[in-house]
């Protein structure tokens, strides 16, 4: 990545529906060749957000900067800048993917031949060279956000703006853009990206912001993240045969008070504590009770778990939300 260029910066960006605040006071900034990712539930704010930053809806208040100059009262005329890759594709069924391209390259004002020579290029690029003939409403969901994609960057945007950009295709496709985001990202692209699945922020992003609520809960690198849930120490235990936790947790919590025994499965257990717990007494423990563990391991909080602690949202639910909304 390119060093401390601030490409974007939002300062108490701001979105009200009435006396709802779908928004709430955000800031963050984006710097040049990062990814991105804005998370959270569906109705936290972020495809809203979204819509501020690329004019697709207007600023209750706030301010928005690109490349250190205010946008803020007509983000149209940043549009040169911006490549967009909404949620639901905007692009002409009755058009072949050649004709798409081509079409999204002339609102840019892209000579005839050079928009022919990109279109052709990113149908290659994106694996849709056999179907660029063909009309794209007959594209398979993860064909049309391929080429959705390939629309958002046919005219070499500073910033690429994704909206959910692997819901409601196959796990298949959804790799293919993962791997295009990330080659894209290589390429230089800075991306901006809003996603409900955590661990394909974990992935990807450099950068990550928690929103719920419309507001920013939190923000940083992962490792940055992380740090909010290293106070705890996690051992977990694997064990032959079935467990009875009830039976032991009566005597657990007496002989290692702080500490919390939670069943994982028929046959797993965790310790969890703010302070590190030694292990020969755990194993000693269930020795004394015949348990017989079959591994023991430290456990390192995953993204999931900072979600989690610093929002009180479930990912299962909050991937449930999304998909519905899909349907």
């Amino acid at each position: 990545m390119r060093e401390n260029k601030t490409i974007l910066q939002v300062s108490q960006l701001t979105k009200k529906f009435n006396d709802f605040t779908a928004v709430d006071s955000v800031d963050f900034s984006l710097i040049e060749g990062e990814i991105f990712g804005f998370l959270g539930p569906n109705g936290a704010g972020k495809t809203t957000t979204i819509n501020m930053l690329t004019g697709l809806a207007r600023p209750t208040s706030g301010k928005i900067f690109y490349l250190g100059k205010d946008y803020t009262a007509n983000i149209k005329q940043a549009q040169p800048l911006l490549g967009i890759v909404p949620d639901e594709s905007n692009l002409y069924e009755e058009l072949d993917g050649f004709e798409n391209l081509c079409f999204c390259a002339a609102l840019y004002d892209i000579p005839k031949s050079e928009r022919e020579k990109r279109a052709q290029n990113l149908l290659e690029q994106f694996g849709l060279a056999d179907a660029g003939k063909k009309h794209f409403k007959v594209y398979s969901k993860g064909m049309k956000r391929k080429l959705t994609v390939a629309a958002g960057i046919i005219h070499h945007p500073e910033i690429l703006f994704l909206d959910e950009p692997t819901t409601g295709i196959d796990v298949a496709s959804a790799r293919q853009i993962r791997e295009l985001i990330h080659q894209l990202n290589s390429d230089g692209t800075t991306i901006f990206m809003t996603t409900h699945y955590i661990e394909e922020a974990e992935r990807l992003c450099h950068r990550i912001a928690f929103i719920v609520s419309g507001k920013i809960v939190c923000s940083g690198s992962v490792p940055e993240l992380m740090q909010q849930v290293q106070q705890d120490h996690i051992l977990q235990f694997s064990f032959a045969g079935s467990i009875d936790v009830l039976k032991i947790t009566r005597d657990f919590e007496q002989q290692f008070a702080g500490c919390a025994l939670s069943l994982l499965n028929g046959n797993m257990l965790r310790v969890q504590s703010q302070q590190p717990t030694p292990l020969m007494p755990l194993m000693q423990f269930f020795d004394q009770r015949r348990m017989n563990v079959l591994e023991a391991k430290i456990i390192n909080p995953s993204l999931e778990e900072v979600f989690v602690k610093l929002t009180g949202v479930e990912p299962t639910e909050m991937k449930k939300d999304e998909e519905r909304r899909k349907k």
